[in-house]
């Protein structure tokens, strides 16, 4: 974006000359004391350097932020201009289906459509809509390209025309890779140059992960896809000055241990430690140590452990990562030498001011994984099996019958030393999963299946998906040759993937493909049935794709809770796979691992995972790689040339793309009849002036939610029930159910999303016992049970608005925008939970939500609090006013006419938010704005 000419106060324009260009910049030297800041606000500094202009932007705000007092609690607003916006698929086809909405409101509100067109590079990568519906075969990659494109004609050639409608957006076709990687990788300058002007590369992005970017020192973070869609329209991001969590490093990584390892065990720390809205930075001698892949695998965790961002300052090994990646040698020279004029250059010696520090020796990392539903629960490796025992009782039918040892410990193993078999009483054969699996106390229920590979039985606990996939770790070189490597070694000694394991492989880019071919070790994962299924998301995102039919079956019949082990950042409930109850976050080599085990029952670090040709026992620590193998590899198999060839025509995309029809024309002509892109209802009726703010009346609870509800939980990206009223809807519209596709797919039509809205088959509503999935009571009919979309129908046509009652971290997770827009379009007016995590509160509001926390150790049960109350909530108007109140009164009254009152904070944390909700919403507040400039 080119920015308006800065006022420049404090003298700081000045010539940067690097080889033949020269190149206007604002020096922080010119401010004393900018030297003492941590790199993440030495970035900020800059961005309002440069873009004061004396209004949004004024030298006071300088001033504030090159005196910050780290240990102040945030409360100066500022305005934060990012240089480019980056999104995915799933959360960018909303956003230019409300651009191309926005144009039309301009027109109608009597203003010029064309001022409706990104200000700032927009970059979106189709990387969500490819499942893995074919796997474990040569043709599974070509297969389900074909499924991709036949499912997501629509939404594709809606891309074409925006790529061609609005300028300043480039569109990265499917089978290309997933955005954080094609972004570390290509996109991301780290400098920008734009308008003679060279400044840090910073962005917002339309996914929580956009925070991998953080690892080659570049600022940005992941924020709604309405946010995204001001900032593309010119509009800064407002925030408040935040505080800075200083994460010192030093020591290596220990033999064994890899870079997921290493994000497991930092995710845990900083979620217990609490860094909410805060940035994390790291520092000292051991950075210099932790590889550009591993620093991106950290930086792209920031979600999981709440931070706002994760990031790295630009060092010499930012350098040698850029000029791997194929940079021009201009770009790299112009990257260090403004990295050294402005400060931005790590120095291993430097103490920054932090507001908090923490601190990791490498050397006490250990084999991990996460699970089975939060990516903060790490788990030691050796300590996995008895996690796991310790957990299966929650995912099972209360009562079910238990392994019993004495009975075990009597029958004799068969060939295979997963299994002990017997027959009990009734004469029927029955399978207890053996010395690797069985033990006293776990529920067991064995089911016979019996499918083209042959027949076995699964029990509580089984693989069912083991997945290479994910932008976390696909991008990282050392653990994707680490799990070839370690399936060398397993095809060698003659093990296998079990036959109910469906085993996917999922690269970040097609890079990574080229250097496996140049290693050679393909075939030895494809031997293992991890055959390339797909370049994006898949499993990750809960694009794994059906189970075969028999296992699906059986797990449903059985009722068994399967498990899923993938080298992603999300295992939230229901996210993953509809048959699968219990995730795994693991790294790729283990990945491999466990479809070799074929149990999440068996202690990896003792026991064996199959026996070799001569009937020895194969243990994982047998066919482990070392440091020194996986070095040799990438050493030998990864070039600069690689990444150029795999880059050199990123945007032009496959025959498929290319021969897709486009439309053409500045406004888009939307199909009547389309079941993907339909024209969403957020501007009808809108006037130039906003309506007058209100207080809330007489509202009914909708859902009573726990602690750590995620936007999975609210608006799910995976699979459409049949039975669901999204499935109602696509059926009603000729849509049959092979071609339901994903909710996240169908994110540009709100009729299908509003229906999916608080629809995850996990979700928990307090107001009914014992029910999951997206159900309430209708407290109009008697509170009867229905589903959360039929019942906010009821209540719209009723004219009663709604609210939400949560507990602490509502809204955790992706950046996802339909969350907040499902729940405006729902008809919530407000949510009051515990806590709220960032993107999801702001997002609320950006949606004319109002986000309400209830008052300091205080909570629903706490209160007293069942759901079945009617809520009345008094001084939202003073609004009006122009300020913001910082509580409001909340009057709940139960069905016997007692009152429970308190004073809820209203979570409205800047003027700029303010402004937004006084809009009923960002987007209008940006269109009223456009209009009358």
């Amino acid at each position: 974006m080119t920015a308006p000419a800065s006022q420049d106060s404090f003298g700081a324009r000045g010539t940067l000359t690097v080889g033949d260009a020269s190149h206007e910049v604002f020096r922080l030297s010119a401010l004393p004391g900018a030297d003492r800041l941590p790199f993440s606000l030495k970035i900020l500094l800059e961005n309002l350097l440069r873009t004061e202009d004396g209004q949004n932007i004024t030298a006071d705000h300088v001033r504030a932020l090159v005196n910050w007092d780290p240990k102040a609690d945030p409360s100066t607003e500022i305005q934060f201009t990012p240089a480019r916006v980056i999104m995915q698929d799933f959360t960018g086809v909303p956003c230019v289906v409300d651009l191309a909405t926005m144009r039309e409101a301009v027109a109608q509100l009597g203003g010029d459509p064309s001022k409706v067109n990104p200000l700032a590079p927009a970059e979106l990568v189709i990387d969500h809509s490819v499942i893995a519906d074919i796997f474990g075969s040569p043709d599974a990659f070509e297969r389900n390209v074909d499924l991709e494109y036949q499912r997501n004609r629509e939404r594709y050639q809606f891309l074409r025309w925006g790529q061609s409608a609005f300028d300043e957006f480039k569109v990265v076709p499917p089978g290309t890779g997933i955005v954080h990687q094609v972004n570390i990788e290509h996109l991301a300058r780290v400098v920008m140059t734009r308008g003679g002007q060279a400044y840090p590369d910073t962005l917002v992005g339309t996914d929580s992960h956009t925070t991998m970017v953080n690892g080659i020192g570049v600022l940005g973070w992941g924020v709604g896809g309405i946010e995204a869609e001001a900032a593309m329209l010119g509009q800064p991001v407002s925030m408040l000055i935040p505080r800075v969590v200083g994460f010192k490093l030093h020591g290596e990584l220990p033999s064994g241990t890899t870079a997921t390892d290493l994000v497991l065990t930092i995710t845990e720390m900083l979620r217990e430690h609490g860094v909410v809205g805060k940035f994390v930075e790291f520092y000292g001698s051991g950075v210099g140590a932790v590889p550009l892949a591993n620093r991106a695998t950290i930086g792209n965790m920031s979600p999981e452990f709440g931070s706002t961002c994760a990031i790295f300052p630009v060092d010499g090994e930012t350098i040698d990562y850029l000029k791997l990646t194929g940079r021009s040698a201009e770009q790299v020279a112009l990257v260090e030498a403004y990295a050294k004029e402005q400060g931005l250059w790590h120095d291993p010696d430097a103490e920054p001011l932090y507001s908090e520090t923490l601190e990791l020796d490498l050397g006490t990392v250990v084999p991990s994984i996460a699970g089975p539903k939060r990516p903060q629960d790490r788990i030691e490796l050796a300590a996995a099996k008895q996690a796991f025992r310790n957990t299966i009782g929650e995912y099972v039918s209360p009562g079910e019958s238990v392994v019993d040892e004495a009975v075990e410990e009597s029958f004799p193993a068969s060939d295979s030393p997963t299994y002990a078999h017997a027959d009990d009483e009734g004469g029927k054969p029955r399978t207890v999963l053996s010395a690797a699996n069985g033990a006293a106390g776990r529920p067991s229920r064995p089911t016979r299946v019996t499918t083209e590979a042959g027949t076995f039985e699964l029990d509580h606990g089984a693989v069912a998906i083991a997945a290479i996939t994910s932008c976390t770790n696909t991008s990282n070189p050392s653990v994707m040759i680490g799990a070839a490597l370690l399936a060398r070694k397993a095809v060698e000694r003659g093990l296998s993937s079990k036959p109910w394991v469906k085993t996917t492989l999922a690269p970040g880019s097609k890079v990574v493909m080229d250097y496996y071919e140049r290693a050679g070790l393909l075939p030895y994962l494809e031997k293992l049935g991890f055959n390339l299924v797909g370049y994006g998301c898949t499993t990750c995102i809960g694009n794994s794709g059906p189970l075969q039919e028999e296992i699906s079956t059986a797990v449903n019949d059985a009722d068994l809770a399967v498990v899923s082990v993938l080298s992603g950042n999300r295992n939230f409930e229901g996210r993953i796979n509809p048959d699968v109850k219990m995730n795994y976050l693991a790294s790729p080599p283990l990945v491999v691992a466990y479809a070799l085990a074929g149990s999440m029952d068996l202690d990896l670090s003792t026991e064996p995972l199959g026996t070799d040709q001569n009937g020895e026992s194969v243990y994982l620590s047998d066919i482990w790689p070392s440091p020194q193998e996986v070095q040799e590899v990438i050493g030998s198999a990864i070039s600069a040339e690689g990444f150029s060839e795999g880059y050199s025509d990123v945007f032009a995309g496959d025959d498929r793309w290319r021969s897709l029809p486009t439309p053409e024309g500045k406004t888009f002509e939307w199909d009547a009849d389309s079941t993907y892109v339909r024209r969403p209802p957020y501007f009808e009726g809108m006037g130039m002036e906003p309506e007058a703010v209100t207080d809330i009346a007489g509202a009914r609870v909708l859902a009573r939610l726990g602690d750590s509800v995620t936007t999975d939980h609210i608006s799910p990206a995976g699979a459409i029930k049949a039975d669901s009223p999204a499935g109602r809807y696509l059926r009603e519209h000729g849509v049959e159910r092979k071609d339901f596709n994903s909710y996240g797919s169908r994110r540009g039509n709100h009729e299908v999303m509003i229906r999916g809205t608080f629809a995850n088959i996990r979700l928990r509503n307090l107001l009914l016992d014992d029910v999951q999935g997206g159900f309430t009571r209708n407290f109009l009919a008697g509170g009867e049970q229905t589903t959360i979309y039929d019942a906010s129908v009821a209540y719209a046509e009723a004219g009663v608005p709604l609210v939400i009652l949560a507990g602490k971290e509502y809204g955790s997770g992706s950046s996802r925008d339909w969350a907040a827009k499902g729940t405006s379009l729902l008809g919530v007016r407000a949510v009051i939970a515990e806590s709220f995590e960032r993107i999801h509160r702001s997002n609320l509001i950006g949606m004319g939500v109002l986000p309400l926390q209830f008052p300091e150790g205080e909570s629903v049960e706490s209160l007293g609090l069942s759901g079945v109350e009617t809520f009345d909530i008094s001084g939202v108007t003073e609004l009006n006013d122009g300020s913001t109140p910082r509580t409001v009164r909340v009057t709940a009254t139960g069905e016997d006419g007692q009152r429970v009152e308190f004073d809820a904070v209203v979570r409205i944390d800047t003027p700029g938010e303010a402004d937004y909700y006084r809009n009923g919403g960002i987007m209008q507040y940006v269109l009223r704005k456009m209009v009358r400039g």
